[in-house]
């Protein structure tokens, strides 16, 4: 069997690979690993069969999804995920065939209601419902200590000793176990009493994973990153830089406008001389207003550059094919020591009119 390991700042992703049928399972793929992912498959000569997420992450950014729409394969989770991407779900004890490889799901729920492990032969994949030294933490949304209990001490645990481990995260470089050795050594595992067990998960005090918020949203709700967001955005948007900004604006040019995008009190601070503000959160709504000519060239601007990149991409949707975004924002035009003005530039203050 073709194995790859592949570790992403604490979290574990799997490329399984049957070599006799060039067929591929990839698990818990994490979304800053998705060239890497396409390389190994290709260095390989292998096919992706099957992308599986584990359990719904939130602590990191799955690739399913991505995956799943540029390879053209199912994501795989468990039938009590919320996630609408996921084209098979699966029961506890149903088995995917890839090639000669066979996966058997068991769920395991606790750290996730939709928590599963996959158990091959020699191995299993335990998602964070065991880790090596721990446990999955059970304080986060669908958690679930009592589960979790018995989803480790009455199914999980009872593998054969000498199958390896294979968890979602480690962060301590460490590759694998195996059941006996975490029965043996696993500090949570030796919390045999369910009362015990339990008491021990609700007083852990963990904080919350960053961008949990965002990863369960992008995860179980299949939105999209703020990345992603801004990625798609800037690939549908030219930019202008800085020195053509300010030769443009030496120029006069009458078709040209600068669009401020920040709200009202920062733009008053400073802003580009002759710039126009509409704070991101009205454009759509009083874009026509402030902006009669769709021929115009736009530019827009924010403080630090991302935002514009938005705001350039929505009026290019919107019809004004001209809209481009500062290649950066304030923050850099200021320390270049470009020329900045105060208070109202222009007419328009952005006000939506009553009858919006």
């Amino acid at each position: 069997m073709i194995f790859h390991q592949i570790p992403t700042g604490g979290c574990q992703s799997y490329l399984l690979g049957c070599p006799g049928k060039c067929a591929a399972v990839l698990i818990d793929p994490a979304l800053s690993q998705l060239d890497r992912y396409v390389g190994l498959l290709a260095r390989e000569g292998l096919r992706l069969r099957y992308v599986i997420d584990t359990h719904t992450h939130a602590d990191h950014f799955s690739a399913a999804r991505q995956i799943k729409e540029s390879l053209g394969v199912p994501a795989v989770m468990h039938r009590d995920s919320m996630a609408p991407y996921a084209d098979m779900r699966l029961d506890d004890g149903d088995m995917l065939i890839v090639g000669d490889i066979r996966i058997r799901a068991l769920h395991t729920p606790g750290h996730t209601s939709d928590s599963m492990c996959l158990v091959l032969d020699d191995r299993v994949f335990t998602g964070d419902t065991l880790l090596i030294g721990g446990t999955g933490r059970t304080d986060l949304p669908t958690g679930d200590p009592d589960a979790l209990y018995d989803s480790l001490f009455d199914k999980l645990l009872k593998l054969d000793p000498e199958i390896q481990v294979f968890p979602a995260h480690d962060y301590k470089g460490r590759q694998g176990s195996t059941i006996g050795r975490e029965l043996a050594d696993n500090p949570r595992l030796q919390k045999r009493d369910r009362a015990e067990f339990v008491d021990m998960m609700n007083c852990l005090n963990l904080s919350a994973p960053d961008h949990m918020t965002a990863a369960l949203r992008a995860n179980m709700c299949g939105g999209k990153t703020v990345e992603q967001l801004l990625g798609d955005a800037a690939a549908n948007v030219p930019f202008m830089g800085m020195d053509e900004l300010r030769e443009r604006l030496d120029r006069r040019d009458n078709d040209f406008v600068v669009l401020d995008v920040r709200e009202r009190a920062a733009f008053d601070t400073d802003h580009i001389p002759g710039a126009r503000n509409v704070p991101r959160g009205q454009l759509e709504l009083v874009v026509d207003k402030v902006l009669p000519d769709p021929t115009l060239r736009i530019v827009t601007v924010c403080e630090y550059g991302r935002i514009s990149i938005l705001a350039a991409a929505t009026l290019r949707e919107l019809g004004f094919g001209r809209a481009a975004a500062l290649d950066g924002g304030m923050k850099v035009w200021r320390e270049g020591d470009y020329p900045v003005e105060t208070g109202v530039a222009q007419p328009w203050r952005g006000d939506l009119s009553p009858e919006i």
